[in-house]
């Protein structure tokens, strides 16, 4: 039967699998740097609309027609500027991350690019630019998928092993990945705090879910100072990290960096890096080690979970 997407109440249940993290780790952290900026809608890119998402012009709504040039900006702060700080925040602690890429937006900045490369961190392609998958239809979407591996393989060296859209996916989006090949998992799910396998067209495919909630994107809603966002994520952590003496999970944290980007915010990421490297039994890792991790662990069972 063609593989289609189906709801799932039950999950692992009150008796996950005991993920057996590296060094007996309660919980695996990881941070994610969502870089997007150079992919959005633009007018340079022909969409004839500029994108506001996730700044400061955000829902202003102020220009009826034609190009919004301080949302330009704003954007262009986060390649320009918030890249760098981001960087230089998990550079100095030796800490790792995985980058969401965007395909067209790394192709926008070399200089970033290369340090993406020399610094180790993992690719998880965010797709060839920030649109919505689920108004692609399936041939496009089988393009876009092409586009963005063959373009994250030239500009960074190697090619993505994970795949994650920037909106929600659409209903063939796990399965032409799949499909297309070279992935090691999808996180197009918010589900669950575990990896989890499912069986795609006969095929195992390793899911690791990600979240919204432990994401910079409060910033963008109700959350104003560094303070509140630290800590709202350090609470997430610190049960997170109680649970885990029994039920050890798995944390997501998303960062963009035209919002976390900015001192004021950034203060905040920087206590909440410290705060978790004072904690033992921490593994602070990259999404490829997570999934490479589980598939050495808890290898596909020959069915994907409550098949």
């Amino acid at each position: 039967m063609p593989y289609e997407v189906k709801r799932d109440f039950r999950g692992y249940g009150a008796n996950p699998p005991d993920p057996r993290w590296p060094g007996g780790a309660r919980l695996a952290v990881n941070f994610v740097i969502n870089y997007e900026e150079g992919s959005e809608p633009s007018f340079a890119l022909g969409d004839g609309v500029t994108e506001t998402g996730l700044t400061e012009s955000h829902g202003l709504n102020q220009l009826k027609s034609g190009r919004d040039l301080a949302a330009e900006g704003m954007f262009e702060y986060g390649s320009r500027v918030g890249f760098w700080r981001l960087h230089r925040l998990f550079q100095e602690r030796g800490l790792p991350l995985t980058i969401f890429g965007c395909a067209l937006a790394l192709e926008a900045n070399p200089e970033a690019a290369a340090a993406i490369r020399a610094a180790g961190y993992d690719i998880c392609s965010h797709g060839w630019r920030w649109v919505k998958h689920f108004e692609l239809s399936e041939a496009e979407e089988r393009e876009h998928i092409a586009r963005a591996v063959a373009s994250i393989e030239r500009t960074i060296g190697r090619k993505p092993e994970g795949w994650y859209c920037r909106y929600g996916p659409s209903e063939n989006t796990r399965r032409l990945v799949m499909e297309h090949g070279g992935f090691l998992y999808d996180s197009d799910y918010y589900g669950d705090e575990l990896p989890f396998w499912l069986t795609v067209d006969g095929k195992p495919q390793l899911v690791v879910p990600y979240s919204l909630v432990n994401n910079d994107g409060k910033y963008a809603g109700w959350m104003g100072t560094a303070d509140q966002w630290f800590s709202f994520i350090r609470d997430a952590f610190d049960m997170l990290y109680a649970e885990g003496a029994t039920q050890p999970k798995m944390m997501s944290v998303g960062l963009h960096m035209r919002l976390i980007g900015h001192p004021a915010r950034a203060a905040g990421l920087q206590r909440l890096l410290d705060y978790m490297m004072q904690r033992k039994d921490v593994w602070i890792t990259r999404r490829v080690d997570i999934a490479r991790h589980w598939v050495a662990t808890h290898p596909y069972p020959g069915k994907g979970l409550n098949e």
